[in-house]
């Protein structure tokens, strides 16, 4: 552990009433802050204001517990410029919408001066589902489009895809297409009036039954990973849809993916990425909102909040 003054830190997230602890990486994050000695603040991105060029938001103290149900104290809320703190951790939760990129221009203002994990304008130029595609050659075939044409002479090079919105989330809006599935003309209809973003269409990888590995990266390099395996009667191996966790290595195949993915992710500041791979393919690489730590840590001891503020009190240090 890299011996630090005591930071302030702000956790700009959902607000923390809501969340589930037994899961939650933000929480994870916090109650390692606070056994550091770090002062530690909660706001929501609602309450957030620039004046003047100056970046403000309605603050709040917050002390945490891992007891479910009792498991933080707020202070008042404080109007409080957000220049003022060593560290915010950017940890509210997609969908990746406009209201989440103008947070992204908002916490610009403050970086690198005050250390905003990750980078704003990095997640806001590399949106999961489109940074991937940086590395083709790791990845599955893979459409982005809101062309039905286009989708049409795609499932029919590849029969059985996967589709889902480009700013999705959590597994939401995620189907699978077989060659001959009749539901196609009724899905594009259905997307179109929900989604203005295009599409993702993935061709569909049987390997998912085995589990979707979620893998961690902090500062460009692997430290711990999870399977996750979908529900007998789901496509999805989201844990918030009901995907079970399991202990796991890293493949060579998942080495080779992360150390050609690694040296991007240091370059643009991102300290707290998971990627997903399914199979032998790399399918999404996260950097808004990451999750996962918790469960590694229950199912290896590997404590990457404790990595995650290693890297970050060395970085302040400098």
């Amino acid at each position: 552990m890299v011996q630090a003054r005591p930071l302030k830190v702000a956790i700009q997230m959902d607000h923390i009433e809501g969340i589930n602890i037994a899961g939650d990486s933000s929480f994870a994050l916090m109650l390692e802050a606070q056994s550091r000695g770090h002062e530690l603040f909660h706001y929501t991105v609602d309450t957030m204001a620039m004046e003047d060029g100056e970046v403000f938001a309605q603050v709040e103290t917050v002390e945490v517990r891992d007891e479910p149900g009792n498991h933080y104290t707020l202070g008042e809320q404080v109007r409080t410029n957000l220049a003022t703190f060593d560290v915010i951790h950017m940890r509210q939760d997609p969908p990746f919408d406009m209201a989440y990129i103008s947070a992204t221009h908002l916490l610009e203002r403050l970086h690198p001066k005050t250390l905003v994990v990750n980078d704003p304008a990095q997640v806001r130029n590399a949106p999961e589902k489109i940074f991937v595609t940086e590395f083709p050659d790791l990845m599955p075939p893979t459409l982005i489009t809101r062309s039905e044409k286009e989708l049409r002479i795609f499932k029919e090079k590849y029969g059985d895809i996967v589709m889902k919105p480009l700013y999705g989330n959590g597994g939401a809006a995620v189907f699978r297409l077989r060659k001959d599935d009749q539901n196609f003309g009724s899905l594009m209809g259905l997307f179109g009036e929900i989604f203005v973003e295009p599409w993702v269409a993935q061709k569909f990888l049987p390997d998912v039954k085995n589990g979707d590995k979620r893998i961690i990266l902090v500062d460009g390099e692997p430290v711990g990973a999870i399977n996750r395996i979908p529900a007998a009667d789901d496509l999805r191996s989201n844990m918030v849809v009901g995907g079970q966790a399991q202990q796991t290595v890293l493949t060579e195949r998942e080495k080779e993916i992360c150390a050609r993915i690694g040296p991007s992710l240091k370059e643009r500041g991102f300290i707290f990425v998971g990627i997903d791979v399914i199979g032998d393919y790399l399918t999404e690489i996260n950097v808004t909102s990451p999750t996962g730590i918790r469960v590694i840590k229950r199912l290896d001891g590997i404590d990457i909040a404790a990595m995650i503020w290693d890297n970050i009190e060395a970085k302040r240090a400098k």
